[in-house]
């Protein structure tokens, strides 16, 4: 009788445990697909940074030409 009683304990706890296995594999896949989006942002993100610096270096030499032309015509 009792070993029946321990068979029933072991078998609930292995399926309480299948049962977190189940829901952290879950949770592990959500955190997986949520770090994968963060990637592609973070990329999207590095490209237009990226872009924004070029553009910034490209208006930093015409800031440069005019304040050149403004000289020579001063000086």
């Amino acid at each position: 009788m009792q070993e029946s009683t321990t068979l029933e304990k072991l078998s609930q706890k292995v399926s309480q445990m299948l049962r977190n296995y189940d829901e952290l594999r879950m949770e592990n896949a959500q955190l997986k697909e949520n770090v994968e989006l963060l990637e592609l942002d973070l990329t999207a993100k590095d490209a237009s940074v990226a872009q924004l610096q070029e553009e910034l270096i490209q208006k930093d030499r015409e800031i440069d030409e005019i304040v050149n032309k403004i000289e020579s015509i001063l000086g």
